[in-house]
């Protein structure tokens, strides 16, 4: 049996490809930035080319860190950035525009003109999902209505739709595996989650030729294998799930009830809700969880569009910190009687509000309001918003939750989390490997091949880092959330 396995994790700002042993423990890391592309208000792009360079790089820069050849190699998994779009030629693989990343809002006048025209209520019973340009559905007609031939090309086969996951797939296949699995097709708009098959009433809503979409195939499969000619020779593919619900399996939240939030670029909530999907009252989103053996779990989420990228900005526009790290000093040296409350919604706000016009807001400045309490307050918004989707989670009652999981880059705060636990009156757990995302790709990869032969199996693996247990009062709780729902209520338009 080979040592190893493969986690590709593509994100929205960076791709990582991890090698972890057959214990699941992580060897070895690689990752590469790429740049978004704003070239108007609303729009968000990525490169392609960038995606795939990027993927393919750190995949053989671990492979050159470890000496490792395709043998050592047992089977490989991906996660990956959901409902970003990519059309490309089914011929030369050239893809016919930039990827449309999942932050783009430029089809909400279109989206906003599908629920005036009274299809929400069908669509969301379908898909468990909002009518929102946030989706694939909407952006794919985008691009067959604006890039000049492609609806043409489209209705003559000529071109192929896919997620990230089916890009890459498909680019590490030499163009042999046109596939995804239930989680990615489950965030397009076109699939309907009862059935488990693409919806031809959707298709016709949205305008997209069938001949578009990949094969769906459950999230531990046989994808296909790389091309010989990429990492020294073939290597099984053989786990796929979207980000936040390989984050879901990565945190081995298997059991209904479970909820685990991951602060990412975005920070996303998913709870399992098991072989029951539960139309939400509350605007979260009823989604594939995982599919394994063609058993569907499935799971409802909350998703907070900015949560890292706000850090990022911070670094990056504002140039207030160096790296995220000093978010942690500056949250601690803070004021603490700072009244500051920053709203995080910078490309508009996901759930419960869905609100894609909503701009980002900083209230309560004072003349000794300093940089220590702005990073401290997009901490907290971070928590506040996260506390809004848990509120109406907990109203759905699907949940008695007792403990949150945490993971993703902000996780490492210990500050963060110590006020997250303060703010929803719950412990939260960091796990030992809080890249649980590229984790539960593994999880799925080794699991279709035997490395792991049951979930059980998994969730012995997974270990606890650190439980933190709140100790806010309640009163000071409730007043801080109070000036957050104030702040809030003024940029929701």
């Amino acid at each position: 049996m080979s040592k190893y396995l493969l986690g590709i994790d593509q994100g929205t700002s960076s791709t990582r490809a991890v090698v972890f042993s057959e214990t699941a423990v992580p060897v070895s890391t690689a990752q590469h930035e790429y740049d978004q592309l704003f070239s108007k208000a609303g729009w968000v792009e990525q490169n392609p080319e960038d995606i795939w360079q990027t993927t393919i790089s750190s995949c053989q820069n671990v492979f050159q860190e470890l000496s490792l050849c395709a043998d050592d190699v047992a089977a490989i998994g991906i996660t990956n950035q959901r409902e970003t779009t990519i059309l490309w030629d089914k011929v030369t693989g050239k893809p016919i525009y930039n990827a449309i990343a999942w932050q783009d809002s430029r089809t909400a006048e279109y989206c906003q003109q599908l629920i005036d025209d009274g299809h929400e209520e069908s669509v969301r019973a379908k898909t468990g999902l909002m009518l929102s340009p946030y989706f694939s559905a909407s952006k794919i007609k985008w691009l067959l209505d604006n890039v000049e031939g492609a609806r043409t090309q489209a209705e003559q086969g000529k071109l192929l739709f896919g997620t990230v996951d089916c890009f890459l797939l498909w680019r590490l296949t030499g163009g042999a595996s046109h596939k995804t699995d239930a989680t990615n097709a489950s965030r397009t708009l076109l699939f309907n989650i009862h059935t488990q098959q693409w919806d031809q009433a959707l298709l016709d809503l949205f305008s997209i030729p069938k001949t578009l979409l990949p094969e769906v195939l459950d999230s531990s499969a046989d994808f296909g294998k790389t091309d010989a000619n990429l990492l020294g020779g073939e290597i099984a593919i053989t786990g796929m799930a979207g980000d936040q619900q390989a984050a879901l399996f990565g945190q081995t939240c298997f059991d209904a009830g479970m909820v685990k939030s991951t602060y990412g670029t975005g920070a996303f909530i998913l709870g399992n809700t098991g072989d029951k999907a539960i139309n939400s009252q509350h605007k979260l989103l009823t989604t594939v969880a995982y599919r394994l053996n063609g058993k569907v779990t499935y799971g409802l989420e909350g998703s907070i569009f900015v949560a890292g990228a706000g850090i990022k900005w911070l670094r990056d526009h504002l140039k207030v910190i160096k790296n995220a790290a000093q978010t942690e000093k500056l949250a601690c040296e803070a004021n603490p009687n700072s009244q500051v409350v920053f709203v995080p919604s910078f490309t508009g706000l996901g759930a419960p509000y869905w609100d894609p016009n909503a701009l980002a807001s900083i209230t309560g400045l004072s003349l000794d309001t300093g940089i220590a309490e702005i990073v401290r307050a997009y901490l907290q918004g971070c928590c506040f918003a996260t506390k809004d989707v848990i509120d109406v989670m907990l109203a759905e009652d699907a949940f008695a939750l007792k403990q949150l999981h945490v993971d993703g880059g902000m996780a490492a705060s210990n500050w963060m989390l110590q006020f997250l636990a303060d703010i929803l009156d719950i412990d939260v757990v960091r796990p030992k490997v809080t890249e649980t995302t590229v984790l539960g790709a593994v999880f799925l990869a080794g699991l279709h091949i035997g490395v792991f032969d049951s979930l059980a199996h998994i969730k012995k693996l997974w270990q606890p880092e650190r439980d933190f247990k709140p100790a806010m009062p309640a009163d000071k709780r409730n007043a801080m959330y109070r000036r957050w729902q104030k702040a809030i209520n003024k940029v929701v338009t």
